[in-house]
């Protein structure tokens, strides 16, 4: 697994690095689950397993993030796995009893969605170990709660992304630049929150007014989201209109469905126009690799790294309900380096963005949401 690296150490880009530990696995239909065993080290008899969100392990982001951790870990201790893909939200607490069903000592739940049936679970299975990434316990009615045997793994993404808004402020042609989201939900705002706030830092700086669209944490309700994580061409679409609206840098919280930006940045480019992308949760050149002309950099997610720091604690019986809020001082969060657009970006700029993520490390910038984890 490939370590966050700092600013500084990287020639021209602002670093966090994942590598993709594994392959992600074909769909299965719903409730099925695929055993693992691993790879090296002795094979143990603890049994860790995953159930993704609607967006599938294949979805480039952070289930898919989320599987390789899971499949690293594997190798690394030699346990046994088990994944089950959720298709709709009605198939979470099914694959979640699916799991139990199949004597996991950890299981592992992927996403804000899944928050309700985690907390169901975890109250119903007192002598299971549950963590669930991006995202508390919580009950029927969306309250947080704590459980002994439930760790939240979040990530305080507004960091990242604020980064992320300050380069795509400094590297836009047309002034304009534009967010969207899958489902308005927090761990999706949060980014979006970030990117908003780090394009109002670089107009402050440099006395300019690149506009964002899509997005105004003043005015949520009249944010754009796509309504889901899976249709691609809802994304497409949105993107399109965006572009049609001047925007020449598109950051998609959308998880696959952030593909339709890709493909509707292509076509804008094979077109005569320069339109490129921000990735969320995963290094987007590292799992879009046919996009790498047109993605500019990624705001990053270490939730593979904090998969496998979960399953080793548990598989040695040191489990602990402590939440991990991931955060640029801890390297859980950063921007991916600028890879394709390492020449294009200016030094000041970087230069810029280095001393940025330093300011928020040491406090004495203070990057925030109403989403950020408490």
């Amino acid at each position: 697994m490939k370590k966050i690296l700092g600013v500084a150490a990287l020639s021209g880009a602002v670093a966090l690095v994942l590598a993709a530990c594994g392959s992600a696995p074909s769909s299965e239909s719903t409730g099925t689950a695929g055993t693992t065993p691993g790879s090296t080290a002795t094979t143990s008899n603890f049994k860790a397993c995953m159930v993704s969100d609607s967006g599938g392990f294949n979805d480039k982001s952070f289930n898919e993030s989320g599987y390789n951790g899971l499949m690293q870990a594997s190798k690394d201790l030699g346990i046994q796995t088990a994944t089950a893909e959720s298709k709709q939200a009605s198939d979470f607490a099914p694959n979640i009893q699916n799991m139990i069903g199949q004597n996991c000592n950890l299981v592992v739940t992927v996403g804000f969605l899944l928050a309700t049936a985690t907390g169901d679970a975890g109250k119903a299975n007192p002598n299971v170990d549950f963590a669930i990434v991006d995202s508390t316990a919580q009950d029927a009615k969306g309250n947080t709660i704590a459980l002994d045997n439930v760790k939240p793994i979040s990530f305080d993404t507004v960091q990242a992304a604020y980064l992320a808004g300050y380069v795509a402020a400094g590297m836009t042609k047309t002034g304009t630049v534009a967010t969207f989201g899958g489902i308005n939900i927090p761990t999706v705002t949060i980014f979006m929150d970030g990117f908003y706030d780090g394009v109002q830092k670089y107009n402050e700086v440099h006395s300019k007014s690149v506009k964002v669209l899509g997005w105004d944490p003043a005015k949520p309700k009249q944010g754009s989201f796509t309504g889901d994580f899976e249709d691609q061409s809802k994304g497409q679409q949105l993107t399109n209109t965006f572009i049609d609206q001047g925007a020449d840098i598109i950051l998609p919280v959308a998880g696959p469905v952030g593909g339709g930006t890709l493909a509707a940045a292509h076509d804008a480019n094979t077109a005569g126009k320069a339109i490129s992308v921000i990735w969320v949760d995963s290094d987007g050149v590292e799992t879009n690799p046919d996009s790498a002309d047109i993605i500019l950099t990624s705001v990053m997610k270490q939730i593979g790294q904090a998969v496998q720091d979960v399953v080793k604690a548990s598989s040695g019986g040191n489990f602990s309900n402590e939440p991990y809020v991931g955060t640029l001082k801890n390297e859980g969060v950063g921007i991916a380096p600028f890879h394709n657009f390492d020449s294009k970006v200016p030094q000041d700029l970087k230069d810029e963005v280095k001393q940025l993520q330093q300011d928020i490390i040491d406090g004495k910038i203070t990057v925030t949401s109403p989403s950020s984890p408490k």
